[in-house]
Order: C-alpha cells, then structure tokens, then sequence
C-alpha cells in the first residue's frame, strides 16, 4: 500500500507525511508519481465542495489501484466539508476513510493510520516492524 496525496496550500502534504511516520508507508505527490499497485488517496476539496482538477486528472490514469480516500477541508464550509471525498468515494466505490479539518488532528492521524494497519493486515504493526519473532528464529543471546 501506498499513499498519494495533491495539496493546494500543504496542509494535506503535512497530513501525508505524518502518516508516513506513523505507518512507514512510501508517500508520492500525484502530480510527480504514479503509483505501482495499490494506494490511498488523500487530496483536498476545492471551492464550494469540488474535486480538484488534478486529483480528477489523476484518477482518470490511475483509479485502478485506488483502495480508499481522505478528504480535506475547512469546517466554515458547512455541509461542503471536504465535500470532494464523498465524490470520489461515491465515484469510484471506495471507503471514505477520513474527513479532515485543514491538517488534520492526532485523532484523524490515528483514524487513517489505524485504517492503513488493517488494510495491510498488520493490525497495530507499523509497517516498518518486523513480521516475525527475531528471537524465534535466531534463538536467544542468554
């Protein structure tokens, strides 16, 4: 699993990158990469509640490997509130994983992060720890 993001004013790069952290997950801009398998798209919602021409231009190449989408946007919207997520989500049958405020909180952080562990099957397992028992398999150094 991959995480792709497009960010207008860096708030979702920021929230892409702190999922990074927690998930030690690659994390691509979607206007300079293209993904290779399967990935969760986080973008941001445009005006009154639209879909970025990017992220449209994006999905229309690459919605093959699209697993799941994170949306955000500024509460004062009102029922437009990171309205895009809902689009794609409807659009292209995926989970709407998270609706962001701005970059997000440590609660939205926990939301995805804990999403991206059970898609992995790794539950609670960062995708940088190990999959197995070292000890098991080496023995013990007592």
């Amino acid at each position: 699993m991959q995480i792709f993001y497009d960010s207008m004013t860096g708030n979702v790069r920021r929230f892409a990158a702190e999922i990074q952290r927690l998930s030690g997950l690659p994390v691509h801009d979607l206007r300079r990469d293209v993904p290779a398998g399967e990935y969760l798209l986080m973008t941001y919602t445009f005006g009154t509640g639209g879909v970025p021409e990017t992220t449209a231009r994006f999905l229309t190449q690459q919605a093959n490997g699209l697993r799941g989408v994170v949306s955000s946007g500024s509460f004062h919207w009102g029922a437009n509130f990171a309205r895009a997520g809902e689009q794609i989500a409807a659009q292209y049958g995926v989970p709407l994983v998270a609706k962001i405020n701005k970059a997000g909180s440590a609660a939205d952080r926990e939301i995805v992060a804990n999403w991206l562990r059970a898609q992995m099957g790794t539950y609670g397992r960062t995708a940088t720890q190990p999959t197995h028992n070292v000890r098991s398999l080496y023995g013990t150094l007592d």
